[in-house]
């Protein structure tokens, strides 16, 4: 399968895990996972609730304390919309840093950070210089940020193919067992993705009518039903218009991340 450099990462994955682009009209997706077979569920509506960051499950939150694993192409540390990062971990085969060279990490990553400035985001690089990987390598960063101690693990990715569902739901089955939340994309266009369309995820449609301060959720408890609707927009870019930057649903799904940072912090509080 072709691999473009995208401006919002889902991946396609048959023997490997390719990028593609779901801001352009040539999309190029495999679309088998239009089926419910493999452990791949049918579509869910998306809450019509709009909740903002003024709500009271959000407000005056910052993601205090929460570790979030960016699974991606690694975080430039010191990018002025990311600031700190902690140490993570490269699993790619060629190189041993988390630096980001394709940039796409570090978008993900300042998306989150905007919602969360007090979190503590953690790269988990899969990916180096190709926006290609195995399912493998994708179910290894699962457990190891599950390992690491990440309440949340934010996947702006995913896999249309049906046969990595039982690898990939073991993965997510030893996260959540272990307190870590999965968040990854749901659907795009008619496509549902892997891993969010198995049991124990939070999956995220992406919203192109919601603002990036907005999230589409149960009112009283937002993250216990899926999916969930969110921005397709990232932090903005001084001069560029909206729909000259980079969007989609790797943005959603880091929009959804940072909301759940704050929220995490408001349990953390409610429950000492």
């Amino acid at each position: 399968m072709m691999v473009r450099l995208p401006s919002c990462l889902l991946l396609a994955v048959d023997g490997t895990v390719d990028g593609t682009d779901d801001r352009t009209a040539n999309r190029t997706v495999d679309r088998t996972a239009d089926r419910t077979a493999n452990g791949i569920v049918g579509a869910t509506p998306v809450s019509e609730h709009r909740l903002t960051l003024d709500h009271a499950l959000f407000a005056g939150k910052t993601g205090r304390g929460v570790r979030i694993a960016v699974v991606d192409s690694g975080i430039a540390p010191g990018h002025p919309h990311v600031g700190d990062v902690a140490t993570g971990v490269s699993l790619t085969p060629s190189v041993s840093d988390t630096l980001d060279r394709i940039g796409h990490g570090t978008a993900v990553a300042a998306a989150i950070r905007e919602k969360a400035p007090d979190a503590v985001l953690v790269p988990v690089k899969i990916f180096d210089r190709a926006l290609a990987t195995d399912a493998h390598t994708l179910a290894a960063a699962i457990q190891w940020a599950a390992d690491n101690a990440c309440q949340i693990v934010n996947l702006s990715l995913g896999t249309a193919n049906g046969e990595h569902a039982a690898l990939l739901q073991e993965a997510v089955s030893y996260a959540v067992a272990r307190g870590t939340y999965v968040v990854a994309a749901y659907r795009s266009d008619a496509v549902r993705w892997l891993p969010r369309s198995l049991a124990g995820t939070i999956g995220v449609v992406g919203r192109s009518d919601i603002e990036r301060e907005e999230l589409m959720a149960e009112l009283t408890s937002p993250f216990a039903q899926s999916p969930v609707g969110a921005s397709i927009y990232p932090r903005p870019i001084p001069g560029v218009p909206r729909e000259r930057n980079l969007n989609g649903i790797s943005f959603a799904v880091a929009n959804v991340s940072g909301f759940l940072a704050r929220w995490l912090e408001l349990q953390r509080e409610e429950s000492m």
